[in-house]
């Protein structure tokens, strides 16, 4: 478990880079994808973009399996924690666990549209209620000192945009949210699958950019369909944040240039081959310790998306990394054969000349 005084070394006081800056650039919480592993090989790409877990619910926090649900690596930081739940009171028991494992802030899911949260009624369903979610951050905000924020939907349903953004931001303000994230479309709660939620419902970049001309002094960031850092830079003349989805796990490659294009920083590698072997230690420790390659393999597969050997790395890595006794050396192997196809064509583009 990370401390709180784990936390300041590593980050904040020691004046490596605190979150709110690091929230200028965010990779969003992604069920099933944003893990402890994925976090770890996102961080080799960018020191300092702020990371999201996958949600978690309160219930599960304070009931279940800690060290599984919320064990991470220091190296991750800055890192937040996405919490599902209505309930003030569980929230606010599972915020304050989490500020005692050491995350640098808490994210309320107002967004989700997964039958799970239906049924839970939480996640984009709160955006029919506002007054619950005020309550439910002001609660989280009397029980820890770190950031507490929300990320939604521009609405749900037959919802107004116009009218449901205005009401849940002014509710979360009211209550003290440190920063509010907007993914920028829609929620259909009734009709549309989460996969179709994702991008079916039309974005609406401008209602956003109204929120935060209307909220001059809230820190409001943009969400959905954002693949590239060209758009993130339109964005942010507008905004105070982006948060990447799918393009930061499909093309991890784009977050390489994250802190030099975003903060104005030197950049960590910038080959993804460098990330690759960057990663070879972390992976060895994960197979000393009896977990499969392809716990942290899966994350990598769209690293060297569009480059020579692409289609054989994704192809290595799927399968070498589900064969029994794998080890580190899968990855090591993936890298040569990234490395052969560069020389051939490479060798081949001087022979054309």
């Amino acid at each position: 478990m990370v401390t709180v005084g784990d936390r300041a070394e590593i980050h904040g006081e020691s004046g490596l880079f605190p979150i709110s800056e690091a929230r200028r650039f965010a990779v969003a919480p992604m069920m099933d994808w944003t893990d402890r592993h994925c976090r770890v090989f996102h961080r080799r790409l960018s020191r300092h973009a702020l990371l999201y877990t996958e949600m978690v619910t309160a219930q599960a926090v304070v009931r279940g399996d800690r060290d599984r649900l919320l064990g991470f690596s220091p190296e991750e930081h800055p890192l937040a924690l996405q919490l599902g739940g209505n309930d003030p009171g569980l929230l606010a028991e599972a915020a304050a666990i989490a500020a005692e494992w050491g995350y640098d802030e808490i994210n309320l899911n107002v967004g989700c549209p997964s039958d799970r949260v239906q049924g839970g009624a939480f996640g984009a369903c709160l955006m029919a209620e506002p007054g619950l979610v005020a309550r439910c951050v002001a609660a989280m905000k009397a029980a820890v000192a770190i950031p507490v924020t929300v990320k939604c939907r521009i609405g749900i349903d037959d919802q107004d945009p116009e009218i449901a953004l205005d009401a849940l931001a002014d509710a979360v303000v009211a209550a003290g949210t440190d920063a509010l994230w907007v993914h920028a479309r829609k929620a259909w709660l009734k009709g549309l699958s989460p996969k179709d939620n994702r991008t079916i419902p039309p974005l609406d970049y401008d209602r956003v950019y109204r929120l935060k001309a209307r909220l001059p002094s809230v820190f409001v960031g943009i969400n959905g369909g954002i693949a590239t850092l060209d758009e993130a830079q339109t964005h942010l003349a507008h905004v105070d944040g982006v948060m990447l989805g799918r393009a930061a796990y499909q093309t991890p490659a784009v977050l390489a240039g994250v802190d030099r294009t975003v903060f104005g920083t030197e950049a960590p590698e910038a080959d993804p081959l460098d990330v690759a072997e960057a990663m070879r230690p972390y992976l060895g420790d994960l197979v000393a310790a009896g977990i499969r390659p392809s716990a942290l393999t899966r994350h990598m597969l769209g690293l060297v998306h569009g480059g020579p050997g692409a289609r054989h790395w994704r192809r290595h890595l799927t399968e070498a990394a589900r064969l029994p006794g794998a080890g580190a050396e899968v990855l090591d192997q993936a890298i040569d054969i990234v490395r052969t196809a560069r020389a051939e064509r490479s060798d081949a583009t001087r022979s054309a000349a």
